[in-house]
């Protein structure tokens, strides 16, 4: 008797029915385990808890209904006919499973990074599992070659190849930005290179162009193309000049780069990851540690028996990731299970842009980047403007009967940057979408992405406001003009995380959605005079006007791109833009906060008008200069007293003028915690822990 044979005899002991061999079945068949850390119970709310870190290896049957949507699958076979990856995972569960609530929180890592579970849910029993999904990721060669536990989390996939062998090749474009200096650069997005490399090192067989402006609309203000002879594909600094060393990641200018201009290159290559799989493997992962027992070897599964109940969770880029991955299907594993009882898209309004070839998963829906097409609502709604027949995100696991609960949640720098409010009231405007009963939804205005610092001092001049505004993330580099916005989100995301676990394990509904609607008038054009933006003098010139959001571009990705699912062959790059959507955004109070949100402490006890957008300042990253940048917030505080006011010329009512002095901010304070309390989206002692912050403040003292 073989080794294989005893695996199998032993796996029938313990209850696992395998398939016969070439059945299709899209799994992981084994997993190794690198490390085993205890974490201190201290820690844990006095529950013993460990990290258990490993790897999954996974195969998929390119045959199977389950995963015929993966793009370019058929070009990724092994001889045998299946498709494998390996991917990281990260377990954190009680050492006594005795002690565990039956809950897992699946989380999608954002760029691959690891995210520590909240404390409270260690507290209550709570198993947390992160698990790879990214298939480019700039850390992932390393890691891939000794195989071992390393940050980031990384997913290992095949590259397409044509059915006689060739690579699959294609025309894929880089952007350099707010870069200067006679040294060479790399094309980077968001903040991983670029993981198309060149096909050939000989710049004749590409284009790159230097433009000195462009607008948020997509139009190219001063292009001009630089000659072949005057770049390399190579490193270059001062000890090695232009054309420098060759090398497929850098760009080298002979004149070097100037800070002011944007660089753009169009070349051809051969690196076609078939990113898609990286849906399956979530997918795969998240089932065999809710449900298997055991692995084709073996070797137990840390959690077996544990989990009655299941959560996806991902923050921007990796909620985004949930909304992609729940429109196409993977919520339903290819025994027909429903994988995830719940879904937690947090902070994305949008789905990833992975399942397409040379899609760009890190892209942040700056120019030129996906993410915007097809439907991004919920139920099916017909888009004419973009000539996409109707359809919904909840289309497929509809059809199949397995889609969850839903919880999503945005602040303001999702509709000024990142695009949000079609998903609200369609590419037409015209009418509120509906919500079907298995979503909430919730706004926390006035906030930027993910929310502030928190605390009352961060939003009084002289006690704690920085001096200079915060950074732009993305490619956008710059700094902001205006102070950080603090309007927090952990509190409403505290109170949100106790409403979604008692939904999804003891069917108890979470408050009703709340979001600014066309309906009740709290959604209007995003411009000033729509909106009702005060006019205030520390803000010149005064926005927001008509093109500072971020508007959907709608652009031509070639007759192989398939919009309604985002999914096929991206032919053009860069896209042609073929239209520009018009954006709306949450009115405004006489202050400036906008309307229509969830209750939240800051913004019902204001200090200032808190802003989810801020102003990219110039300095020596200049060409965003006046933009609005990226998705960072911006706050302008309140005068103290109503003569500080007027000598500014300043509308607002300063904070003498509101709560008198310093036990009258406290008393507001108090009673908004008891407004979001009785609301559901404040937890007593996170309302306990806010009055006592006020009284310690230095709010007119």
């Amino acid at each position: 008797m073989d080794e294989r044979d005893r695996a199998r005899r032993w796996l029938a002991g313990m209850g696992v029915v395998l398939l016969a061999a070439g059945a299709a079945q899209a799994r992981v068949t084994r997993i190794v385990i690198d490390e085993t850390r205890p974490l201190p119970a201290a820690d844990s709310g006095g529950i013993a808890f460990e990290q258990v870190a490993g790897r999954a290896f996974g195969e998929l049957d390119p045959a199977s209904p389950a995963n015929r949507i993966v793009n370019d699958i058929q070009l990724v076979r092994e001889a045998d006919g299946k498709v494998r990856y390996v991917a990281t995972f990260v377990l954190t569960k009680p050492v006594d499973l005795a002690r565990a609530s039956g809950l897992l929180w699946h989380e999608v890592p954002n760029r691959g990074l690891r995210r520590p579970n909240v404390v409270a849910e260690r507290a209550n029993g709570d198993i947390d599992l992160t698990s790879a999904w990214q298939g480019d990721n700039a850390g992932a060669t390393a890691v891939r070659a000794t195989m071992g536990v390393a940050e980031p989390h990384w997913l290992q996939l095949p590259i397409a190849r044509n059915p006689d062998g060739s690579p699959v090749t294609g025309e894929v474009f880089g952007r350099i930005v707010n870069r200067g200096g006679p040294g060479s650069q790399p094309l980077i997005v968001q903040t991983n290179p670029v993981p198309y490399k060149p096909a050939s090192l000989d710049t004749r067989r590409a284009r790159l162009v230097s433009r000195v402006a462009e607008s948020t609309r997509g139009e190219v203000i001063g292009e001009t193309e630089i000659p072949p002879g005057d770049w390399a594909w190579a490193r270059c600094d001062a000890a090695n000049p232009f054309p420098g060393r060759p090398d497929p990641t850098h760009v080298c200018l002979k004149n070097g780069f100037d800070a002011a201009k944007l660089y753009q290159v169009v070349y051809t290559s051969a690196d076609a990851y078939a990113l898609g799989i990286g849906f399956a493997a979530w997918r795969d992962v998240g089932t065999f540690f809710k449900t298997a027992r055991v692995d084709d070897a073996g070797t137990p599964n840390p959690v077996a028996g544990a989990v009655t109940h299941s959560i996806g969770r991902g923050v921007s880029q990796s909620g985004n990731f949930l909304r992609g991955w729940l429109h196409l299907g993977f919520n339903r594993d290819e025994a027909g299970r429903q994988v995830h009882d719940g879904l937690w898209p947090i902070i994305a309004g949008r789905r990833i842009a992975l399942n397409f070839r040379w899609a760009q998963p890190d892209g942040v829906l700056e120019l030129y980047q996906a993410g915007s097409e097809g439907p991004q609502w919920w139920l099916p709604h017909p888009d004419a403007l973009r000539r996409v027949p109707a359809a919904g995100l909840l289309d497929r696991c509809s059809e199949t009967r397995t889609c969850p609960k839903i919880v999503e949640h945005f602040g303001s720098a999702e509709v000024w940057a990142l695009k949000l409010t079609p998903e609200w009231i369609g590419t037409d405007a015209r009418t509120d979408l509906p919500l079907p009963p298995n979503v909430r939804r919730y706004y926390i205005a006035s906030t930027n992405h993910g929310g502030g610092a928190g605390g009352f001092d961060t939003s009084v001049p002289g006690a704690a406001l920085p001096t200079t505004g915060p950074n732009c993330p993305g490619n956008n580099y710059g700094t902001g003009l205006l102070p950080a916005n603090p309007v927090p989100h952990t509190e409403t995301v505290n109170a949100l995380r106790v409403h979604f676990r008692n939904w999804v394990m003891k069917g108890i509904a979470p408050p009703p959605s709340q979001w600014p609607r066309l309906g009740d008038g709290t959604l209007a054009p995003a411009h000033k005079t729509a909106l009702g933006f005060p006019t205030l003098p520390q803000l010149r010139p005064t926005v927001p006007e008509q093109d500072f959001i971020l508007p959907v571009l709608d652009y031509d990705w070639g007759s192989g791109f398939h919009a309604a699912d985002g999914s096929g062959v991206a032919g053009k790059a860069p896209p042609p833009i073929r239209d520009v959507l018009a954006m709306y955004a949450p009115k405004v109070d006489e202050d400036g906060n906008e309307l229509g949100g969830v209750p939240v402490v800051l913004l019902d006890a204001p200090l200032g008008t808190y802003l989810g957008w801020n102003i990219t300042a110039g300095g020596a990253r200049p060409f965003h200069q006046g933009q609005i940048c990226n998705y960072v917030g911006g706050m302008i505080p309140f005068a103290r007293t109503a003569a500080e006011r007027q000598a500014n010329g300043d509308p607002r009512r300063s904070l003498e003028e509101r709560y008198r002095n310093h036990d009258g901010y406290v008393e507001a304070v108090r009673r908004a915690t008891e407004r979001a309390m009785a609301a559901g989206f404040l937890l007593r002692e996170d309302a306990e822990r806010l009055v006592r912050q006020a009284g310690e403040s230095r709010v007119l003292r």
